[in-house]
């Protein structure tokens, strides 16, 4: 517009002529009209441009210094709950968050170091891995499906195989065992995550693998690397074997059978997979692997799978969940991390210890939803410690039928507070002399007051009535407090009369 504006101020055309040529406000080519090429450089250097955030710069900034990894879609929710009203588009937002890092020099993160690491030795190592997405059915709809990948790391040899159900143990065992009759042979170490379908525990490097695939692996005989805990890096080959299957394969596919899918897959295995160069080792990993295959290992003529184990946790209050009811076990069952093996058969469900294969708990299966079945054998037995700590308290009362009826009806009145109680009376009888406890007891029996405090209550109020201080039985420990000791004055009935004006009747 500038070099317009100049050009026909040129060739002799005015002000208005201008702006009508160019459609434009006469002011605005007022504006630009004496204004010299380097003036107007200037002017449009200096020019800064406002942004829609700047209003929000300060809290903005707030935030990222106070949390240094907090990413532009929390900063985008925390406006909208912030300043309600408020929206804007998450992409103007990413891109305000990183001004403000780029300006004021706020890093997201530390960056990890990586290195390269060398290819192992051929038939050394098969990196695993699952992933699951969503296909559209022939038959109308969606459909989730999950996949199990391996990659030789070597030969960067792929295998993969789908299932239209969550994987379960024994599945993915007959899956690895289909993947080791496709390669004609395994390696020697086996890379995995840290799955609950393989393993319960990293136990600081004495890991626990789940019953079913200990057994496999045992028969087997392979070795197993388990990747820490949110580490997908040190397994990238399988990463991105994963994404290229979900990507190049699965996407825009249409879904009719399983058969036919793990059928397709197989085929763009040897199509596509395998047959081109790959990017890393500008090799082709099917012809790299027909020099593997030979130092891959022969996998043991078994072919039994175990069946599905099915494990459930244990609960902090001693009960496990299965099929929308909660079973007990015996108090003390529960540690953290525990599971009991559940077996059901003839409506019996059985609770095994993993280990030992001893029965937990036997319970009959409940047909209801929401239930709690309780084995009676398996609640806090408490008649024993409560026994004992009634004969005690009776004992301490000089165990008198009075005190043995009135602790009774106590443990029955009052069950959820029975230890408190006894306790109170276990202190009534160590600060109180006995012929005062015992007193204070038949007259709550006569009142029907089933109560430590009523009971304490009377004991006080019956040393009032003592004229004389009351030693503490020989043995006793005399707890009495100060104001109990006071004895109050008894005047004649006249002294108060006096007082009031009147005259003694």
């Amino acid at each position: 517009m500038y070099a317009e504006i100049h050009q026909l101020k040129d060739i002799g055309l005015k002000k208005s002529q201008v702006a009508r040529r160019l459609e434009i406000n006469v002011k605005t080519v007022d504006k630009y009209w004496e204004v010299n090429a380097d003036d107007f450089a200037r002017l449009t250097q200096n020019k800064q441009r406002s942004r829609k955030l700047d209003h929000y710069h300060d809290t903005i900034l707030g935030w990222l210094k106070e949390f240094p990894d907090l990413s532009a879609a929390q900063v985008n929710d925390w406006l909208k709950e912030h300043y309600p009203g408020i929206h804007f588009r998450e992409r103007t937002v990413r891109r305000y968050v990183a001004c403000l890092r780029e300006k004021h020099h706020l890093t997201k993160e530390t960056k990890r170091e990586y290195q390269a690491v060398a290819d192992p030795p051929m038939g050394r190592q098969m990196q695993l891995d699952f992933g699951q997405t969503t296909v559209r059915k022939s038959t109308g709809g969606h459909l989730k499906i999950y996949a199990m990948g391996a990659v030789l790391s070597h030969s960067r040899y792929r295998y993969a195989q789908w299932s239209d159900r969550p994987l379960t143990t024994s599945a993915f065992i007959q899956m690895l065992l289909d993947c080791f009759e496709y390669l004609g042979g395994m390696p020697e170490e086996l890379v995995f995550d840290q799955d609950r379908l393989l393993a319960v525990s990293e136990n600081y490097g004495d890991i626990i693998y789940t019953c079913e695939f200990e057994r496999f692996k045992q028969a087997l005989g392979f070795q197993v690397w388990l990747c820490r805990a949110a580490d997908p890096e040190s397994k990238g080959r399988i990463e991105a074997f994963v994404k290229y299957l979900k990507r190049n394969f699965a996407a825009n596919r249409l879904f009719t059978d399983l058969n036919t899918w793990n059928q397709c897959c197989e085929d763009w295995l040897e199509r596509t997979a395998n047959s081109k160069i790959h990017g890393t080792t500008k090799k082709v990993p099917a012809e790299v692997f027909l020099e593997e295959k030979q130092y891959l290992r022969p996998v043991p003529c078994t072919r039994t799978i175990p069946t599905d184990i099915l494990t459930r946790v244990v609960r902090k209050d001693n009960t496990i969940l299965y099929k929308g009811n909660r079973y007990s076990v015996p108090i003390g069952t529960y540690k953290p991390g525990i599971e009991l093996l559940a077996e059901e058969e003839a409506g019996i469900l059985t609770l095994r210890d993993p280990l030992t294969g001893l029965i937990i708990a036997r319970h009959k299966l409940s047909l209801e939803k929401g239930a709690l079945i309780q084995n009676t054998h398996h609640l806090r037995d408490n008649t024993k410690k409560i026994e004992e700590l009634f004969t005690q308290t009776l004992k301490l009362l000089g165990g008198g039928p009075g005190a043995a009826t009135f602790l009774e009806t106590i443990r029955r009145e009052k069950r959820r507070y029975v230890r408190e109680q006894f306790g109170l009376m276990q202190k009534l009888a160590q600060q109180y002399p006995p012929d005062l406890v015992a007193q204070a007891i038949d007259y709550c029996l006569t009142d029907q007051l089933y109560s430590a405090v009523d009971c304490r209550s009377v004991a006080e109020y019956l040393l009032t009535r003592i004229d004389q201080p009351v030693e503490a039985a020989p043995g006793q420990v005399d707890f009495l407090p100060d104001h109990l000791r006071i004895k109050a004055a008894h005047r004649d009935i006249a002294v108060y009369a006096g007082l009031t004006g009147g005259e003694k009747a």
